[in-house]
């Protein structure tokens, strides 16, 4: 089996290709992908490999734009970090879509169902996962972090920012107190609301009230200036610009 990986965070592809070698070791990852260009190009050039594993969001836009322009006959396993886009989804020859980080016993169901004569029927099993994707998602409200001899709470709407340094996450609240938040990086971008909290870069996760004014810097870079904090200077990647201009006009 030739599976062609489409993911533009490399730990989320090292992880679905450690995955694969571990379920799937005869399959031939045949490449790894970045964004909808890249894509298009490799499919233009190459033929169509026996399964997709397409990341939904690409730093250039939704995947879903590589399939409307050319339809693409082999099964595709879609993973995501966002629940609403499932019944798109299945509408583009979608046998499972997986929410990130993929758990090792989903992407083996999924797996299972490549081949199958039911891989592209809704079951009543897949009918009532999708349903149950489409249940409103609960986002994290607040947390509760050990203080003196006891606890305290700090709501999410209070922070302004996350910031990672030396492996150590802290919330910077509106009131200029800084906490330590016991999560990595990764989980909390798992359990913010998207609308409202940007992934910036691996050392900072932005809320959209916190930001000023946005520059463009060199090589197509952008640099984020946060509110009542004139010292700090947050840069965007050029692979994440176009999704964080999106996020921000949305």
């Amino acid at each position: 089996m030739k599976i062609l990986i489409v993911e533009d965070e490399k730990p989320n592809a090292d992880r679905l290709k450690r995955l694969l070698r571990e379920l799937r070791p005869q399959a031939e990852v045949v490449a790894v992908l970045e964004s909808i260009a890249d894509t298009v190009e490799w499919l233009s050039a190459n033929p169509c490999p026996d399964l997709m594993l397409m990341d939904v969001r690409l730093s250039d836009g939704l995947s879903f734009e590589i399939l409307e322009r050319e339809p693409i006959p082999c099964p595709i396993i879609f993973t995501t970090a966002y629940d609403e886009y499932a019944v798109r989804a299945f509408k583009h020859n979608s046998v499972d879509y997986l929410l990130k980080p993929v758990e090792k016993e989903e992407l083996l169901a999924a797996l299972n169902k490549v081949g199958s004569q039911q891989a592209n029927v809704l079951d009543q099993s897949t009918l009532e996962g999708l349903l149950n994707f489409f249940q409103p998602k609960k986002f994290r409200k607040r947390f509760l972090l050990p203080y003196k001899d006891g606890y305290k709470s700090i709501l999410v709407q209070d922070v302004i920012f996350f910031y990672s340094e030396w492996k150590i996450t802290r919330a910077h609240l509106t009131d200029g107190n800084e906490e330590v938040i016991p999560l990595t990086m990764e989980e909390l971008e798992q359990q913010l609301d998207p609308s409202i909290f940007f992934r910036a870069n691996r050392q900072f996760i932005l809320c959209v009230d916190a930001i000023g004014q946005v520059h463009n810097y060199f090589n197509g870079k952008l640099k984020v200036d946060v509110k009542n904090n004139p010292e700090l200077e947050v840069i965007i990647s050029r692979e994440k610009a176009p999704m964080f201009k999106n996020w921000l006009n949305y």
